[in-house]
């Protein structure tokens, strides 16, 4: 029986000819992820094992993009850590305030992670890299411990769901409006320790920006992973942006999946997931009573420059909606620096929209956004458990950078077509 490419890319770093689905495994790792919150943990859990060196101090990424700059003392002391254990170890891909960035965004823009790599982020968005065809997940402060000082990790070897993409998205839609129809058909439990690997003549129509969305809320489908095949939108992508030669894999014809799910793009519409679960989704269309307080366009899965393209053209020359706080968030300083060359932020503010710098705050209820009781917000966020934004009497709603947008503009949730 044939590998999936996630079970290639698996086998690769394992030193081993072949796996299959619930094999144990030990893999080499090309990169090791942490941020201001998962770091410091890490930092413990490595000093308290007697780890003195990390593997390599080039395949260490450390992320200050949680609470940063920071929002209180208690933010600050982590970043202090993060920053002390970087500069004694000399990790390379370290990023501060004035170079950092939401860390799922801004490891694909530096060329951090390329194709055909094993990647473990002690956060759970790390899925994100499989846009590129590389293997990421997210894994615990002690695993990233662990790989930190040895350059390895066990896995047990997903199985793997296959959605074949067919068509083309319609105006006013994007892998956000494609990974929430998802989660709506299979829930959020759908692809439990799976890998959703993403097929079809339709990929080729999705861009990167589409492509990271879509990897990066597998985890909310329960999933291990998520892939994309390398075909030549990732390529032009890579080209000249990574710091490693990318491997290419692709699965083999009869490799084994647990299911296939066909779904056709052109048949996409903007959708919405309510609370309190990614998999309670609707579409936009029909959510038009709904009245909202914020609205959050950013995060590692909506805040790059294709999103914020789209907040541009929904609000440039018109004005958000009396009694709405809109907040967008390029997702790294590059993002940052051409909306300003190219006149965004200028456009933003005059609609009565606020801008900051890179973070991924309001997201976890953390800071830039936080909702009090019996407020609603419409977010490009991930997630909308119960409290993930601030008050659990709070209520926030999944959509794309379109749907968000235009709903900044009439105070309620409106279908962008």
């Amino acid at each position: 029986m044939g590998m999936t490419m996630t079970q290639k890319i698996l086998a690769a770093h394992a030193g081993l000819p072949s796996v299959e689905a619930g094999q144990l495994i030990n893999a080499k790792l090309d990169m090791v992820l942490g941020n201001d919150i998962t770091t410091p943990v890490a930092v413990n859990e490595f000093k308290k094992a007697g780890f003195d060196q990390v593997f390599d101090r080039d395949r260490v990424a450390i992320v200050l993009d949680h609470f940063v700059p920071n929002k209180d003392i208690k933010a600050a002391e982590q970043s202090k850590q993060c920053r002390e254990f970087a500069c004694a170890h000399c990790v390379s891909h370290f990023y501060d305030v004035g170079k950092m960035g939401i860390e799922h965004a801004l490891l694909p823009e530096q060329g951090v992670v390329t194709a055909g790599d094993c990647i473990i982020g002690a956060d759970s968005h790390t899925c994100t890299y499989g846009a590129l065809g590389a293997f990421s997940t997210g894994v615990g402060s002690t695993d990233m411990a662990a790989g930190m000082a040895t350059g390895m990790a066990w896995f047990k070897v997903p199985s793997a769901i296959q959605f074949v993409l067919s068509g083309k998205l319609p105006d006013n839609c994007s892998g956000k409006d494609v990974i929430l129809t998802i989660i709506g058909m299979i829930g959020v439990d759908g692809a439990l320790y799976k890998s959703m690997e993403f097929t079809g003549e339709g990929v080729q129509s999705l861009s990167m920006d589409d492509r990271l969305c879509i990897c990066n809320m597998a985890i909310e489908a329960g999933a291990k992973n998520g892939i994309f095949p390398v075909d030549a939108v990732t390529e032009a992508y890579m080209a000249g942006r990574c710091e490693r030669k990318p491997v290419v894999y692709a699965a083999d014809a009869d490799a084994e999946y647990e299911r296939t799910i066909e779904i056709n793009l052109s048949e996409i519409v903007p959708t919405v997931a309510c609370p309190h679960l990614p998999e309670n989704t609707h579409p936009a269309k029909e959510l038009a009573d709904i009245k909202i307080d914020q609205v959050v366009i950013g995060s590692c899965t909506n805040g790059r420059m294709e999103d914020m393209e789209v907040a541009y053209r929904t609000l440039a020359g018109k004005k958000v909606a009396d009694g709405v706080r809109c907040i967008i968030i390029p997702a790294t300083m590059q993002i940052y620096r051409e909306c300003v060359e190219r006149g965004y932020i200028t456009a933003f503010i005059d609609a009565g929209a606020v801008v900051s710098t890179p973070t991924c705050g309001p997201c976890l209820g953390g800071y830039m956004g936080i909702l009090a009781a019996g407020e609603r917000c419409i977010a490009t966020t991930n997630r909308n458990f119960v409290g993930r934004m601030g008050h659990v009497n709070s209520e926030v709603y999944l959509a794309s950078p379109a749907t968000a947008a235009a709903s900044a503009l009439t105070g309620f949730i409106t279908n962008p077509n």
